[in-house]
């Protein structure tokens, strides 16, 4: 006899039945487990909103490596005979080291970008043509000869022309050159012959790489160009070395060189524009200043141990000491009128260095002591970050934020116009099918 007060079951409510079997199941473990992933991306997702936050506002030296992006200019860099360039550095270690090869450093470090990213000559933005023209080490005093600077470079360009097709697309105007002696491409140590001579004709379309750089017109940089720093051994700036606010400094003034009691030579120009000689005959006893005509190897123990390194022009407005100081941790003292100084948008050279024009050299003892006694500590502070030594220095391989790295940034702003070059041609190609 059935039952009446239970139903049966075949006359359950089905809709009961279909609920009970999709009553989810309980999981005490797994329960704990999305509990606690919760938690963590709670967690990171703070950590992310901190860092977005908070992070712009560090300074520089505790902020991780840099985000900026890498730069996007594709150079390619011809494969020209040995006697372009390797023959020279294998015949003169001088030629990889002395103050004007940034021409070897900058090819070298292109060279092996290029060969990591496997980069094809049709693939390239821009071009280089890697020709050694400061390592012809045969005059007597053992500087550069550049009798066949220009000739060099015209066979160069003769042979690039000849056997490729890019430089007769533009007209050379997407080929780069690396000119880093006194006067740039003009290819002479005297401003008036070098102003003379001129950049060559046929490199005048072309971005040229060079140290030399002054405000205003000047026929040594009648072309596209970036100022580049002269070229330091990176080992120069020791890993050692104390941040320059707390080190034991015992010279005020520093400056080792030439500097000419009669500065007219024999080819009638006065060296230095005489400023090197003034500051012997009015610096010359006097105690604060530590200046010595006589060449010395370990000069750069000299400028560690230096407050302020002067950097006096010589023939040219630019000299290694600029990079040299800064390496070293010593304000450098510019006296060069008008001089256009290296990746001013990174190093902010008025924050790292004093500029005292060439007429007020007999005053320079008083603006050092007034910067000594006031903001000399901020400038020190400024001139040890690291991201500002580190883009006066030619490394091999390239690394991120140094001077080759800084020289392809600047590159990248040139290039735009020159594409825009580029689809003008086209277009007006096509108007003429």
């Amino acid at each position: 006899m059935l039952d009446r007060t239970k139903p049966s079951p075949a006359m359950r409510d089905p809709k009961v039945k279909t609920a009970r079997a999709h009553k989810p199941r309980h999981f005490p473990l797994l329960d704990r487990l999305r509990k606690r992933h919760f938690y963590r991306w709670r967690w990171l997702l703070w950590l992310a909103l901190s860092a977005y936050l908070f992070l712009p506002a560090l300074p520089p030296s505790l902020r991780g490596p840099s985000s900026e992006p890498r730069p996007g200019v594709r150079i390619y860099a011809y494969d020209l005979p040995p006697r372009f360039n390797r023959g020279w550095a294998a015949a003169d270690a001088r030629c990889a080291r002395h103050l004007f090869a940034a021409e070897v450093a900058v090819h070298e470090a292109l060279l092996l970008r290029q060969r990591r990213a496997g980069l094809r000559p049709e693939e390239a933005d821009l071009f280089l043509v890697p020709v050694y023209v400061c390592c012809n080490f045969s005059t007597l005093t053992g500087l550069p000869s550049l009798a066949r600077a220009r000739a060099l470079l015209a066979d160069a360009v003769d042979l690039v022309r000849a056997e490729m097709p890019f430089w007769n697309r533009s007209a050379g105007a997407d080929h780069v050159f690396v000119a880093s002696h006194d006067f740039g491409a003009c290819f002479h140590p005297m401003e008036d012959v070098a102003m003379a001579a001129g950049i060559p004709e046929f490199l005048k379309r072309s971005i040229l790489l060079q140290t030399f750089g002054v405000q205003g017109r000047h026929p040594c940089q009648d072309a596209e160009h970036v100022v580049l720093p002269p070229y330091v051994p990176p080992e120069v700036a020791p890993r050692e070395l104390p941040e320059p606010e707390k080190a034991h400094r015992d010279i005020f003034a520093f400056f080792r060189g030439k500097m000419e009691v009669h500065p007219k030579n024999i080819s009638g120009h006065f060296y230095s524009r005489k400023v090197r000689t003034e500051l012997l005959r009015l610096y010359g006893r006097n105690r604060k200043f530590h200046l010595k005509r006589k060449r010395y190897d370990g000069y750069r123990s000299e400028m560690a141990r230096s407050l302020f390194c002067l950097c006096p022009l010589g023939w040219a407005p630019w000299s290694p000491r600029l990079v040299e100081s800064v390496l070293l941790g010593c304000i450098p003292v510019i006296i060069a009128d008008n001089i256009r100084l290296p990746f001013p948008g990174v190093l902010r050279w008025p924050d790292i260095s004093l500029q005292v024009a060439e007429r007020d050299v007999a005053g320079l003892e008083a603006v050092l002591d007034h910067v000594a006694a006031t903001n000399m500590t901020t400038i020190q502070k400024n001139l040890w970050d690291p991201m500002k030594r580190k883009a006066l220095v030619f490394n091999r391989p390239m690394e991120e934020g140094d001077a080759t790295w800084q020289v392809l940034k600047e590159l990248e702003v040139k290039l735009e116009p020159l594409r825009r070059q580029g689809r003008r041609r086209c277009s007006l190609r096509e108007g003429t099918l």
